[in-house]
């Protein structure tokens, strides 16, 4: 296998930092000066597309698989990435995502490009709300759907100063509520996203192979049904395959086992507890 076609697992931000931009004195922020998330857990960074351009040309055509979500929104220029299985021509004016875990390779970049990159991990939004809105109920965060939209000028507008509030914040925060305000700036952006995306996305046929529509179903059932099924041969059994047969598909579209997800969900859902109500670990660990 040649170096080019190999995936690079990008795990944490300082891999990010490490895969892009390597050894340059870089910062995400010229107003902070800052890259590193210093106030509780999980980790959101901003970054514009042009400044990333400057520094992302050597990876051109290489897959990735990030282990955190990006929301990416493009006001200049034109890209051509590869998201999933699917390549995608955007243009100005759009706003597309990129899911956890998901392949992802950046073909082309026009040189007039403008736009913002945001980046961030579970662990940070789960405080956006004390009852959590789940990312993956997110439309653009699903496998079968389609993962952009295509914006009008003033929406453009709205999510450019979304966005620079956003980004505006995060510089100034000194106080846990502090950041609170900037996880809820997030959480403002996604909503506005899934309000725009279900008013222009009609319902259409998204090509998926066999194979990702099954880790779709099988995604799907592990957001719906987590709490009482925890094993992989229970969900094998809804989708009439065998586990083991389940458990490499999982693995060949995701990088991750099958069982991976049913406990991250698990796992998210005992953070959320602890977080937002009274109960201790072994309260939650005995459900």
């Amino acid at each position: 296998m040649n170096t080019s076609d190999k995936i690079k697992e990008i795990n944490t931000i300082q891999e990010f930092k490490q895969f892009y931009l390597q050894d340059a004195q870089y910062s995400y922020c010229t107003e902070c000066n800052h890259l590193e998330y210093s106030h509780g857990e999980g980790f959101l960074e901003i970054i514009a597309l042009e400044d990333l351009q400057k520094l992302h040309t050597r990876h051109i055509g290489r897959q990735s698989r990030r282990k955190f979500y990006s929301i990416i929104l493009l006001s200049e220029g034109e890209v051509e990435e590869v998201i999933g299985h699917q390549k995608y021509h955007f243009g100005p004016q759009s706003m597309y995502f990129v899911s956890e875990n998901q392949l992802h390779s950046i073909q082309s970049w026009s040189e007039d490009l403008k736009g913002i990159l945001c980046m961030f991990d579970a662990d940070y939004f789960l405080l956006c709300l004390k009852h959590q809105i789940k990312l993956n109920q997110f439309p653009f965060f699903q496998l079968d759907k389609v993962p952009y939209i295509d914006l009008s000028e003033r929406e453009t507008q709205m999510m450019q100063h979304l966005f620079w509030k956003l980004n505006s914040e995060k510089c100034q925060k000194s106080t846990f509520n502090d950041d609170l305000l900037v996880r809820m700036f997030l959480n403002i952006i996604l909503l506005e996203a899934e309000r725009i995306y279900n008013h222009k996305v009609v319902e259409q046929s998204f090509n998926l192979s066999r194979k990702e529509q099954l880790v779709a179903q099988f995604q799907l059932l592990v957001n719906q049904h987590f709490l009482e099924k925890k094993q992989v041969n229970e969900y094998a059994g809804i989708l009439c395959v065998h586990p083991h047969y389940l458990n490499d598909m999982v693995k060949e579209v995701s990088g991750f086992s099958a069982s991976y997800f049913i406990q991250k969900q698990l796992i998210q859902e005992a953070k959320s507890r602890l977080m937002q109500t009274n109960q201790t670990v072994s309260m939650i660990a005995t459900d």
